[in-house]
């Protein structure tokens, strides 16, 4: 068996600060053998930038996700097309910098980690279900795959789940930033949640500052999203059991961990 962690949304500095200080215990506590982390969020701002990525990296990420804020640095564009360890959604046209998947060997197994963008309320890419066809076809040397939808729609989210139902080893949701309950096997064997939530400020909206989200809502004037540096912390998850003999999920656990 191999016990995967995906972390959710990683937003800002105490995102980063929070993962840095915790991610390493929680590894060792759960017996982890490798951790996935959205962090298209993790550069002060917004996006990501190669300190982000380097910082959560050295702090014990195994592989970086990507989602429709992975290319709002310029700067990032030549790093994240040589890294091989941060990817983006794979439907991002041909010629886009960086690549949509990765494939790892931990413990003796081919893992393939995986990112696809929604199209719902998103960016108007190419087809995510077209797209996951052809990377299964692509990646049948790995017994285990494990896909990172990075989608606004919950139905989206779902349709996805039964789609690959069977074909990869496990789906969980990135973007919404709020960590849904309904963690489960689907019938063939695929692990899926809805989306894992985010990794950062507790009490804010979304990673940024409840003053800020609200002025921008209620005054409709463009505003630069600002998060606490300080505070209460949370890192939210999903933990995947997988058999690798056959690639199918045992085990699905939703986690929410708080620092005070």
């Amino acid at each position: 068996m191999i016990r995967i962690l995906a972390i959710g949304d990683i937003v800002g500095y105490l995102g980063c600060k929070t993962i840095k200080e915790n991610l390493k215990r929680i590894k060792f506590e759960k017996k982890i053998d490798f951790i996935i982390a959205n962090g298209e969020n993790s550069a002060v701002g917004n996006g990501m930038t190669q300190k982000s990525a380097d910082f959560l990296l050295n702090s014990g990420v195994d592989i970086l996700t990507g989602g429709n804020h992975t290319f709002k640095r310029r700067e990032f564009f030549d790093y994240i097309d040589k890294s091989k360890k941060v990817i983006r959604p794979a439907n991002y046209p041909d010629g886009t910098p960086g690549k949509g998947y990765a494939k790892f060997v931990v413990n003796g197994c081919s893992i393939c980690v995986i990112n696809l963008s929604g199209l719902t309320y998103l960016e108007p890419l190419s087809c995510p279900f077209v797209c996951i066809d052809d990377i299964i076809e692509k990646t049948e040397d790995c017994k285990i795959r494990i896909l990172d939808f990075h989608a606004e729609a919950t139905s989206e989210k779902r349709a996805m789940g039964f789609y690959v139902d069977g074909r990869i080893s496990a789906i969980f949701g990135t973007h919404t930033h709020v960590q849904t309950s309904d963690e489960e096997i689907l019938t063939k064997g695929t692990a899926y949640i809805t989306d894992v939530g985010m990794t950062g400020k507790r009490h804010s909206v979304l990673g940024v500052r409840p003053e800020i989200s609200i002025k921008r809502m209620k005054d409709k004037i463009p505003i630069r999203f600002e998060c606490d540096d300080f505070g209460s912390s949370k890192i939210e998850g999903v933990c995947f059991d997988i058999d690798e003999s056959t690639g199918k999920s045992l085990r699905i656990e939703r986690l929410r961990f708080i620092f005070e």
